[in-house]
Formats: C-alpha cells, structure tokens, sequence
C-alpha cells in the first residue's frame, strides 16, 4: 500500500496543506518535520498547537545539530581542511539546506513502502516544482490555485497566528538565517534581543561573515543608531 507523507516545516504553506488535505478527507498517513533548533520559540508552540489539531496523527521530528555543523565539526579534507564548522551559509554555500534534505532522507529510510511526498508549495511559487520533476512528489496547494496569501488566511480563519511572526517577517524559518532581509534583522534586533545575543555569540564562532555587506556588529551599529 502506497503511503501518504506529508512535509511540515511549520510555515503558513505546510500548515494550510497538512489541514486542507485532512479536512478534504485525503490519508495522510505520516508528517515529517525537521528542527533545525534555530526556530523561532513561536515556531516550536505552533507546532504544538497543529499537533493537537491533528491528534491521533503524529508529527514526526528529526532534529538537525546546527550548532555542531555550525561551529565545531572539525573538516577533513577539500581546500577548507582543518577549519572548524561550516560557518554561516551563503547562496552558494547553504549546507543547512542541504542538513535538512538529509534529515529528511533518514526518515524516509524508516518506510518500508512505496510512498508519496506531499509538498506544501504555494501556486504563486510553482516554478518551484520544476526541480523536482519526475518525482514522486505531489504539490496540491498548486492544484487548488492557493497562493501564500491564501495559505496565511486559511490558518488564521483556524486560530493559527505563530505569536504574530507573519506580521513581523515574511519568512518564519530560522531567526539566524544570514539571507533574510535587512529590515527584518533589523525587527530580530529590537524585538528578539535575547536572540540577537545568541546571533552575536554564534558569530565568534564563523570563519565566514554574518553577510557579504556587513558584519552582525556592522549590522547592530546601524540599528542602534537608526541608521537604516
């Protein structure tokens, strides 16, 4: 019997489509969600709340040990030989990505029968589905024409608002990602101190800078000083 996976980061589009295709009546038989460790702690309750809506259905987690990957894993070969962690990622250098696709493997690995991933990308995203053409992948929120926009208001018609995250930042993924936009490392510094500190702390352990423009204390003098 084919089994029905679906992949939950948390975000407005996994979440809209894991509660769509249980309320269209469509099996889902497993959820695969991958922690990264670095989530907003507005993430973490949201992921509870849509487990209580989806009980007896389990979420499944797999936990990604971004601080060993980050700062201590020693290297053993390639030009980088002999440097400590991975450093902050860049576009040409996501190794996070990469961490997370392997997490998702490993669960994978646990199914013993033939299976279809549901992914939980937008229509207004769907160029997207092209790198993973020939796939079994099926990617229903562009079969129902639902853009983000669409995502977003259907889990806050369900009591679903992550804390007020989406008000603050259009992507909710990791708070420490070097490629969100300015202004929003501008929000996670005046309102996510406790995060920002960490942000700095990580920062002493990269090889790599925050950003190819600034530094995070770059970065922070900007903000202090309302110069952005």
């Amino acid at each position: 019997m084919i089994k029905n996976i679906v992949s939950f980061s948390g975000g407005k589009d996994s979440t809209c489509l894991l509660l769509k295709m249980i309320e269209k009546g469509i099996q889902v038989d497993r959820v695969m969600c991958v922690d990264t460790t670095k989530e907003f702690p507005q993430m973490y309750d949201h992921i509870q709340k849509v487990q209580a809506m989806i009980d007896p259905l389990k979420i499944e987690i797999v936990k990604i040990d971004f601080d060993y990957w980050f700062g201590e894993h020693i290297k053993t070969k390639g030009k980088n030989k002999g440097k400590i962690g991975y450093g902050w990622p860049d576009f040409r250098n996501r190794w996070c990505t990469a961490l997370k696709r392997e997490a998702v493997k490993k669960l994978q690995k646990t199914i013993a029968e033939k299976s279809i991933q549901f992914h939980g990308i937008a229509f207004d995203e769907k160029k997207r589905t092209d790198n993973n053409e020939g796939r079994n992948i099926k990617y229903p929120l562009v079969d129902w024409k639902m853009t983000e926009k669409d995502c977003l208001e259907y889990c806050y018609s369900k009591g679903l608002d992550w804390g007020g995250l989406y008000e603050k930042f259009h992507r909710v993924s990791c708070w420490c990602c070097p490629l969100s936009r300015i202004g929003e490392l501008k929000i996670l510094y005046k309102e996510f101190p406790e995060l920002w500190d960490e942000l700095k702390e990580m920062d002493k352990k990269s090889f790599r800078r925050f950003r190819s423009d600034y530094s995070v204390d770059q970065l922070e003098d900007k903000f202090k000083y309302c110069i952005y």
